[in-house]
């Protein structure tokens, strides 16, 4: 187990057990995404807890379990890192509490527990709920470049991962497989995935609500912020 020493300084193993938040009454949600995950309330604080899972074709084969090479390559232990260090450096980021994994002979699992942002929305659900203003747009795209700006490419950008607090307040979330890296063509490609996410809404609940104008509001807004 790997704690972070501002906010998981009285984690104890059974916190990444759902069992034990269950039988505390203690959960207040669970969802399933490329992870599964619970929000959990300790005392006054809620927690994001989520379990590492495997997505695509190789998650018929193993759903949770991942081939081990070495305590630090594990990925609860690498994006709990990452999150410590964004969080030090001021990203808007959850802040993280802690990360273990359970070795299994020559596979492990393992779980992350960060700190849950309360009254936020996905940009996913906003946009399924009604329509986002440009301001919103500038404000996505401006986070976005500071990220990039410092060399964090998150592998997995889409709107479920952008999180909004009001018009103007945003984070980034799950950081699962995200690394530092050199400048590079990484960004526009990080862009590009979530354009192509947000093109998939526009054939659900979120049909017609997402168009030109708002995306090149997003350039704009993350070519500015590049600049300074």
């Amino acid at each position: 187990m790997l704690a972070d020493a501002s906010g998981g300084g009285n984690v104890t193993p059974p916190w990444f057990e759902p069992g034990f938040w269950k039988a505390r009454n203690a959960v207040v949600a669970e969802a399933r995404g490329r992870g599964q995950t619970w929000i959990v309330r300790e005392g006054a604080r809620e927690l994001v807890l989520r379990h590492y899972r495997r997505g695509g074709l190789i998650a018929r084969l193993s759903r949770d379990r991942y081939v081990w090479l070495g305590e630090a390559a594990t990925r609860p232990f690498r994006e709990l890192v990452l999150l410590a260090r964004m969080h030090a450096a001021g990203l808007p980021v959850p802040a993280p509490v802690a990360a273990r994994y359970l070795r299994h002979d020559r596979t492990w699992s393992g779980d992350i527990l960060v700190a849950f942002l309360p009254q936020t929305q996905t940009l996913a659900q906003r946009l399924s709920s009604g329509s986002v203003s440009l301001q919103t747009w500038a404000a996505i795209g401006r986070m976005l470049a500071r990220f990039h700006a410092v060399g964090v490419c998150h592998t997995d950008l889409n709107a479920h991962n952008i999180l909004l607090r009001g018009p103007a307040q945003t984070w980034l979330i799950d950081f699962d497989g995200a690394s530092v890296r050199k400048p590079g063509l990484w960004r526009d490609s990080n862009l590009v995935r979530l354009r192509r996410s947000l093109e998939k809404l526009n054939d659900g609940p979120a049909a017609g609500r997402f168009d030109e104008p708002q995306w090149h509001c997003l350039l704009s807004a993350y070519r500015d912020q590049s600049a300074t």
